[in-house]
């Protein structure tokens, strides 16, 4: 077997040794030097919500409340119930504590996030976010895995060393994430306990024989003996780290999860990249109590969601690394706007993102989603954002990453979102609305209807989507001048339906819903 092959096949169980129980993953390529030197010392956490998180039951639009009511009546909480953050926007009332991150401006919403051709498989949908690819396109590498891989292409070999001597990223659980899945291995480990996080006894070494087998033995050894190292290095973090909050509930997983982030970040561990899941959140039925649908499992989950990123937020701020670490949640995908009759919600389209910390823009990104009361029982949350632009601004604005290399790494379309308030390297222009309007008429429409906007001098990317969140056609792709344009879109080709146009220009974009009748 090739090197190249056996790393790949043994990158895919991500080489767990288990030492007295506890899993100690082997990690792939390691950090960046752009990333991990002293100029550099930003932290980036992911919270995965598994399952596909309900935006309209996280984030509510509260000038849409009386058609919601109309369309997901039994999951739906009372009005005067909300947790109103602006005059159209309240959050779960089991959101408290995230309320006040939003109070203290340590709290960005961004609207409507997706992508194209939305799949609504669990498994497929969430390989698309943590690899970054196109729907159609099937990558085995992570949108983070494939930058390290620019630079640090020889890892494990001579790892760790003086220039890097921590990890790159840490997966906080049993479970490695794909995010930084490499060409030849992960650049993470899973941890789940930073006391111990386990060692490998290599035993007696002894000669390897000059063969195939002989350097692949070298290779684990290679491997254990890096495990081993990292192992003292996450132990002396954790022992020099510590924790200041009170509000870590002992019963939330996640809180303490976030606790560990917390406490190697200040015990000085330059690990850069940091993945804590919550699962729990593909509520097909149940997602609340029958008459009360203030209670429920989806209640439960974002308490635990909204109490664990609180405690991180005053955690990093009592310690003194707050203006080191923003955060960001991700899930798979939201729900459909119509509930079930099992007081649940199926697989939907878009959801709004969480981001967080003392160095992000607070405020809410996009606007509130159109609903429509004759919404179909498909149709979900139309996007307004893609995952990819939010990706992008992360390393581009909070790791300094020239746009050059991020749109290598992701996509060449993204756009430059304003998320970060205080940015590493502001190497793009400064984001801004340049879509003034859009309008379409007729709507309902036959078999043509006109789209006019105004917008700034701007390259627009102008996509037609159904109503499940797959793009149909690219009616535009060019630079436009400035001022006020109008295109006529021909759709005898169309069936009757619901429908939505986007615009998506460099730092700004709009979603409207429009029905041929």
């Amino acid at each position: 077997m090739k090197r190249r092959k056996f790393l790949q096949s043994t990158s895919a169980m991500s080489l767990p040794f288990f030492v007295g129980g506890i899993p100690f993953t082997g990690v792939g390529k390691n950090q960046l030097f752009d990333l991990v030197g002293d100029d550099n010392d930003k932290v980036l956490v992911l919270v995965q919500l598994q399952g596909g998180n309900d935006g309209l039951s996280s984030v509510l639009p509260l000038d849409h409340y009386d058609t919601l009511a109309g369309l997901r009546s039994n999951v739906l909480v009372p009005e005067n119930s909300v947790l109103g953050i602006t005059d159209t926007v309240g959050l779960h009332p089991s959101m408290g504590d995230m309320r006040r991150m939003w109070d203290d401006a340590k709290l960005g919403i961004i609207q409507g996030v997706a992508y194209p051709d939305q799949n609504r498989s669990h498994f497929r949908s969430t390989d698309i976010w943590h690899s970054a690819s196109e729907p159609d396109e099937f990558l085995t590498t992570g949108w983070m895995g494939r930058y390290f891989d620019i630079n640090h292409s020889s890892f494990p070999i001579d790892y760790p060393n003086s220039d890097c001597p921590d990890l790159f990223a840490l997966s906080i659980g049993s479970v490695i994430s794909e995010t930084c899945q490499g060409v030849v291995s992960n650049y993470s480990l899973a941890l789940s306990d930073p006391f111990s996080p386990g060692t490998v006894n290599i035993g007696e070494e002894g000669s390897t024989p000059n063969n195939c087998y002989g350097r692949e033995l070298g290779y684990i050894r290679d491997i254990a003996r890096q495990t081993n190292a990292y192992s003292e290095t996450i132990i002396e973090a954790a022992n020099k780290g510590n924790n200041l909050s009170s509000k870590y509930g002992e019963d939330n997983v996640l809180a303490q999860k976030l606790k560990t982030v917390a406490r190697l970040v200040s015990g000085g561990l330059k690990t850069k990249i940091y993945v804590v899941q919550i699962g729990g959140f593909d509520l097909h039925s149940n997602q609340v109590l029958a008459g009360d649908p203030v209670q429920g499992r989806q209640s439960e989950l974002m308490l635990q969601l909204s109490n664990a990123l609180c405690a991180f937020q005053e955690d990093c701020v009592q310690l003194g690394i707050d203006d080191r670490v923003v955060g960001m949640t991700y899930s798979e995908f939201g729900r459909r706007i119509r509930s079930n009759e099992s007081n649940g919600t199926d697989h939907g389209t878009a959801a709004p993102l969480f981001v967080f910390g003392s160095c992000v823009n607070p405020g809410i990104l996009g606007s509130n989603p159109e609903i429509n009361p004759d919404a179909t029982v498909q149709e979900g949350v139309a996007m307004q954002y893609d995952f990819r632009s939010v990706y992008a601004t992360m390393l581009m604005d909070w790791f300094g990453i020239s746009e050059e290399k991020v749109r290598t790494v992701l996509f060449k379309d993204f756009q430059h979102l304003p998320l970060i308030k205080c940015a590493t390297v502001a190497n793009t222009e400064e984001a801004t609305e340049n879509l003034v309007e859009m309008t379409v008429a007729p709507n309902p429409f036959g078999n043509y209807f006109d789209l006019s906007f105004t917008t700034s001098r701007d390259w627009l990317k102008i996509g037609l989507f159904n109503a499940i969140g797959s793009q149909l056609r690219v009616i535009s792709n060019q630079q436009f001048a400035a001022g006020t344009h109008t295109l006529k879109v021909s759709t005898p080709d169309l069936d009757s339906g619901i429908y939505f146009i986007r615009i998506a220009g460099r730092s700004s974009q709009k979603t409207v819903r429009v029905v041929k009748g």
